[in-house]
């Protein structure tokens, strides 16, 4: 475990490799879970303000569960996240040609539409933080529909932090990402 300012990092993180691979998974993190995509509470109102340029981008059928349960929920631990539809699926997911789930934010988002990428806690994945009273744990969470992102990781020796290295600077900042590269290369010399 390491700690850079207010984190505390998993081993993992530094150690664990991975690189997505979506032709092996088909975007299954787009589904697997209790719940939807775990929001923070400043993604609500970027949400609202999204919407529009985003549905376009969505199947009909999670447009109608938007319209039913809304653009967001209180999940069952009473925190923030996507909605889901019937087979657990996240609304904000689309299927493209060849079967793969992807976010339809991050598609109005490539298409310049929108400047938000997706929710912090997907563009994190398979990371996941937990806040804590005076800490954010910054864990990572490999669940067996990552097995190929880990081998495909493994044989092109990419470590979890390297890989997430855009989302990690775009929730911690620059100067937090160049603290964690230091600690990785101080524990490669060991």
């Amino acid at each position: 475990m390491q700690q850079i300012k207010e984190t505390l990092i998993s081993d993992d993180l530094l150690e664990k490799a991975f690189v997505c691979d979506l032709n092996a998974c088909k975007g299954a993190c787009c589904v697997e879970g209790d719940s939807g995509a775990p929001l923070d509470d400043d993604e609500l109102e970027v949400f609202e303000d999204i919407f529009e340029q985003v549905a376009p981008y969505l199947p009909k059928e999670s447009l109608n569960r938007i319209k039913e349960v809304g653009k967001y929920l209180k999940d069952e631990e009473g925190d923030w996240s996507t909605p889901l539809l019937d087979n657990g699926t996240c609304v904000y997911a689309t299927r493209d040609d060849k079967g793969i789930l992807k976010c339809g934010i991050e598609a109005a988002y490539n298409d310049k539409k929108i400047d938000f990428k997706k929710p912090i806690s997907c563009h994190l994945f398979p990371v996941r933080l937990k806040e804590y009273k005076t800490f954010t744990a910054v864990n990572v969470q490999l669940l067996e529909i990552c097995s190929e992102a880990c081998a495909l990781g493994k044989k092109l020796q990419v470590p979890v932090y390297q890989f997430l290295e855009e989302s990690l600077r775009r929730k911690f900042g620059d100067a937090w990402y160049e603290t964690l590269k230091n600690i990785a290369s101080q524990e490669e010399e060991l």
